[in-house]
């Protein structure tokens, strides 16, 4: 387990401000060294190709451990792909939900459709536009959606929040929040991008 290096980090950093935005400073004061306890100060550390946060005390104490049997240690927010990308995985949702500027929440009658990849629409692939015709990208169409931050725009990374405030997934807003409200029921308005299908795969 090491520390990022600063391509990795700015590859890191980069994919968290498409969900934290102005608000991933204040993610990255709380791995600053603000406090009196060092071994209180969070950090991002690189195992394999995941990347996860963990206090400083943990990562100290799993330098003990063997690379190749330590497994997991923190929260993992991801990985890097073979091409250098980085995705984050659901598993970071309790780490930036709170630094999320943009949010969705949704009906209780659609939770179920997010969280399982059925929206109840016969979407064809073939019409989706260049990034979202991958089959991570699953729709959320208007109907499922309660309520939605103000002044949201387009291609925005977005938090996405069960009707009592739980967040259950992430994704990128189809529309603007302007727009959202002029279209009908079954109009695609955000495409989730976590999938826990892919979650623990090599």
């Amino acid at each position: 387990m090491r520390s990022l290096t600063e391509e990795e980090l700015r590859t890191f950093l980069s994919k968290l401000a498409i969900y934290c935005s102005s608000n991933l400073s204040e993610l990255i004061k709380s791995t600053a060294d603000d406090s009196n306890d060092e071994n209180a100060r969070m950090v991002f550390r690189i195992q394999g190709n995941r990347v996860f946060y963990m206090p400083l005390r943990l990562a100290n104490l799993a330098t003990s451990i063997p690379r190749a049997s330590l497994l997991s240690c923190g929260t993992m927010m991801g990985k890097f792909t073979k091409t250098g990308k980085f995705r984050l995985a659901l598993t970071c949702l309790s780490v930036i939900s709170p630094y999320s500027r943009t949010k969705i929440w949704i009906k209780p009658n659609g939770e179920m459709p997010f969280l399982y990849g059925s929206n109840g629409t016969d979407l064809n692939r073939n019409e989706l536009k260049a990034p979202f015709s991958d089959s991570n990208f699953l729709p959320v169409v208007k109907a499922h959606v309660g309520k939605i931050s103000e002044d949201c725009p387009e291609h925005s990374g977005c938090i996405v929040y069960s009707m009592d405030d739980t967040p259950l997934g992430f994704g990128v807003t189809a529309r603007s929040s302007a727009e959202m409200r002029k279209l009908e029921p079954t109009a695609i308005v955000l495409f989730r991008q976590a999938d826990e299908d892919t979650l623990f795969t090599t």
